[in-house]
């Protein structure tokens, strides 16, 4: 009788204490000169701070046609009772909508948009797939942050990435003002995983996507990375891009003026790091969370 040959997990997390470990891979997966739409001094910052931004990915002519369909999305009673839509525990609006690439084809073809598609090859140096769709919107008047935390940390450990090398982009639907929960970013922070302390509850992610509990620092650990990286708040108009790697210490806060913030962010990872079982969960979060389909945008 065989038995299979135990794993690698580069980056423990949920154990009985926080523990930091240096970054095992890549930033920029493709070789130096790899033609592409991102130049190499974004390239290299995007190694240094963990992103980049972009002024203008796409127009306001579709700004417009996006912020329509997100309004027709929130709106539909349909989606609103679909288990990948997340309701603000205050307000009870629609705070995401996750898989909109399957749900809405406006929004698959935003997806395969070489200028954005096109970016994320270049960057993980491979075909890519969808790992997690979504739309969020953070409307005035007391729509709650997130608190700060690694995409992949959570990956990782309920979804079951194996590698950093997976990258998100945050398309601003909405003016981003310094004011209105914006996005803030660690730079730098990137370098370093922050394994968190606790065990994964069973189907954590209901309540992790209303309020996170399981896989966020401490204060103290946020303390330390905060005097050693500094924070980046990212205002812009709407049509401007945010790509930021995985495993940036990132959050935002709540949006308490009259001005919306709404944005779509899609998640690609290599299909060259498929999923695998998880490595400090129960079991795997539902597909349209964490994707189990591999199949390469086209």
């Amino acid at each position: 009788m065989t038995t299979a040959p135990a794993r690698t997990d580069l980056y423990p997390t949920r154990g009985v204490g926080e523990v930091t470990t240096p970054r095992q891979d890549p930033v920029v997966w493709s070789p130096p000169g790899t033609p592409g739409p991102v130049s190499q001094a974004d390239l290299q910052g995007l190694e240094r701070d963990g992103f980049l931004t972009v002024d203008q990915l796409i127009s306001p002519d579709e700004v417009s046609l996006y912020r329509a369909e997100l309004d027709r999305l929130i709106t539909d009673p349909a989606v609103r009772a679909d288990e990948r839509s997340i309701i603000e525990p205050k307000s009870q609006d629609v705070r995401s909508v996750f898989e909109i690439h399957k749900i809405s084809e406006v929004f698959a073809g935003l997806v395969r948009d070489e200028r954005v598609v096109g970016r994320a090859r270049q960057i993980l140096g491979s075909d890519v797939y969808v790992h997690q769709s979504r739309i969020n919107v953070k409307p005035g008047f007391g729509a709650s942050g997130f608190y700060w935390h690694s995409d992949f940390e959570t990956w990782h450990a309920e979804d079951g990435l194996p590698n950093m090398r997976t990258i998100s982009v945050s398309i601003a639907l909405t003016e981003n003002y310094d004011t209105n929960g914006g996005l803030m970013i660690m730079p730098g922070s990137h370098k370093t995983f922050l394994g968190c302390a606790g065990e994964t509850p069973k189907d954590n992610y209901k309540q992790s996507l209303k309020m996170q509990d399981a896989g966020t620092p401490s204060d103290e650990a946020l303390t330390g990375f905060a005097e050693q990286h500094g924070i980046k708040l990212f205002t812009g108009k709407a049509g401007a891009a945010t790509w930021f790697d995985c495993n940036c210490m990132h959050g935002s806060g709540d949006n308490i003026t009259p001005f919306p913030r709404s944005n779509v962010f899609i998640v690609f990872n290599s299909v060259e790091n498929t999923a695998v079982e998880p490595f400090a969960a129960p079991s795997p979060r539902p597909s349209f969370i964490g994707s189990r389909d591999f199949t390469p945008v086209r």
